[in-house]
């Protein structure tokens, strides 16, 4: 009986160590699905060169959310970016979405700079203005081998 006793008890300790492994790699992985308190958000960008799946999407320099998916609209050519945000912050309608770069050659994240329009974007829609990011070997080249313009 004695062993019966401690074969249960370190099954459960076995199962419970792993249902914790399991909900540590779903928390910090961030692969949870998207939650009832959480909007997703679409935005097009001309290229999203260095933008990664992951990255986070800041308001007034704070992180708010991040970004879950970006593929190719291959009928206009345009980055289709996804970004999951908290519902609690109210996005205006006419919102700017920028492609920043953390540092000088740091990651890229999105900027999101609100706009003045009491209207904000329900879940699923779409910031209109958005910014490119900028490629400092494309600014590097145009100034060494165009002469900057002159």
């Amino acid at each position: 009986m004695r062993k019966l006793y401690m074969e249960i008890s370190v099954g459960l300790f076995v199962m419970l160590g792993l249902a914790a492994l399991f909900y540590m790699a779903v928390t910090i992985g961030g692969a949870g699905m998207a939650s009832a308190s959480e909007q997703t958000l679409v935005a097009r960008f001309d290229s999203s060169s260095g933008l990664k799946s992951g990255a986070f999407v800041e308001i007034a320099g704070v992180r708010i959310g991040k970004v879950t998916d970006i593929s190719l609209d291959d009928e206009n050519f345009e980055a289709v970016v996804l970004m999951r945000l908290p519902k609690n912050i109210e996005i205006p309608d006419d919102s700017v979405a920028s492609i920043r770069t953390a540092g000088i050659i740091g990651d890229r994240f999105i900027k999101i700079s609100p706009g003045g329009s009491d209207l904000g974007l329900e879940d699923g829609e779409e910031i209109i203005e958005t910014e490119s990011a900028i490629s400092i070997e494309e600014l590097v080249s145009k100034y060494m081998f165009e002469g900057g313009g002159e």
